[in-house]
């Protein structure tokens, strides 16, 4: 049985789809968390299912946000980025996943990024919440942040500080909540490309993820 956790607020008696977006924040509030050192273990299970879905189309499948940051103070949701090649079709990508269990959240074709969700409820989070984002091989700047919060302690520091603050100001207001972060994320991502160039360009990374 799927358990729930138990303070994103009252059970909604209707279908997740049928709510409005205000009635969604007030059922997923903003909620940070201590690290959990199941994070990993949620990922390499989750992506494992992920890339089985699309066998000889998965370039790359990474962890980023701040659950693939050990120590990190986070909400709880694993994000994933997932690169598809080229010739994958996305119109197929969604409807996998689909069956899958993951659903739809934002969806931009050209350049391609899909966002998706899974262990979103009626009655709250289940205890494990996932996000997909889906690109096209690139070098992608969820990567480099990634990178620079695992060398820079003292980022991770000034970043929980940041969340916690908005945490409180935005606990029912996600689009609010992420915009909020944009300007330390954008400098942190600069200083990481300029500390890491090229670390995640498709020719360096190709031949060690085209066996996924």
């Amino acid at each position: 049985m799927t358990s729930v956790t138990t303070d994103a607020g009252p059970e909604s008696a209707r279908p997740l789809a049928e709510l409005t977006l205000a009635e969604l924040w007030q059922l997923f509030p903003i909620t940070l968390r201590e690290y959990d050192p199941r994070y990993p273990t949620w990922f390499a299970e989750e992506s494992a299912r992920v890339a089985a879905l699309f066998p000889g189309f998965v370039f790359r499948l990474s962890h980023i946000g701040s659950t693939a940051v050990p120590g990190l103070v986070s909400k709880p949701i694993v994000d994933m980025l997932l690169e598809i090649t080229p010739d994958c079709p996305s119109h197929d990508v969604v409807a996998k996943l689909a069956a899958a269990g993951w659903n739809l959240m934002a969806r931009r074709d050209e350049p391609l990024r899909l966002d998706l969700n899974k262990g979103y409820t009626p009655a709250g989070f289940a205890e494990r919440v996932f996000h997909l984002h889906i690109v096209r091989p690139g070098d992608h700047n969820e990567l480099y942040f990634r990178d620079f919060l695992r060398q820079h302690p003292e980022a991770c520091v000034a970043y929980v500080e940041l969340k916690r603050r908005l945490a409180a100001q935005y606990r029912h207001d996600r689009d609010a909540y992420t915009a909020a972060k944009a300007v330390f994320i954008q400098q942190a991502t600069l200083q990481a490309r300029a500390e890491f160039p090229g670390r995640h360009s498709r020719d360096g990374d190709f031949r060690a993820h085209q066996k996924l």
